[in-house]
């Protein structure tokens, strides 16, 4: 089994905190920020934060549909960190100061890939997959942070 490591990023024109308390609030805003791919979605506690737990659905693909259920911490003033029960796929969410005013945000999704050509076929695919399902939820949540 291999690592599989996909990343994306984008710039807004807020303020650090802002989009933080955007992409914290699991209950109201996140899931206005999920594109088709995600259904079933659902917090099971908290909501806002660190110690929130939430449910959902990913198709990946046509074929692959992830059943997921997220613990969320934030180890830094700047990170959420969602790690999911049902496997062991992380994503974490860092917020940075970028420029006057404004803001990166970086998702890197990690989790232990299969083996073999199978594994092979998911490093190289799997990755770019995420992240274009990631860099539809950014967009979305560009509208959000305005």
């Amino acid at each position: 089994m291999g690592q599989v490591y996909a990343t994306t990023e984008r710039v807004y024109e807020a303020a650090p905190e802002r989009v933080y308390e955007v992409l914290a609030d699991y209950r109201v805003t996140r899931p206005k920020l999920l594109p088709a791919q995600y259904s079933e979605y659902e917090v099971r506690a908290g909501g806002t934060g660190a110690g929130t737990q939430v449910h959902w659905r990913l198709q990946a693909t046509e074929k692959r549909v992830r059943d997921c259920l997220f613990t969320v911490s934030a180890p830094s003033p700047d990170k959420l960190v969602e790690t999911d029960a049902n496997s062991s796929m992380v994503i974490t969410w860092t917020v940075a100061a970028a420029g006057e005013g404004g803001t990166r945000v970086t998702v890197e999704t990690t989790w232990k890939g299969a083996g073999g050509i199978g594994g092979f076929f998911e490093r190289t695919f799997a990755p770019k997959g995420l992240n274009r399902i990631h860099d539809e939820v950014l967009a979305r949540l560009a509208d959000e942070v305005r």
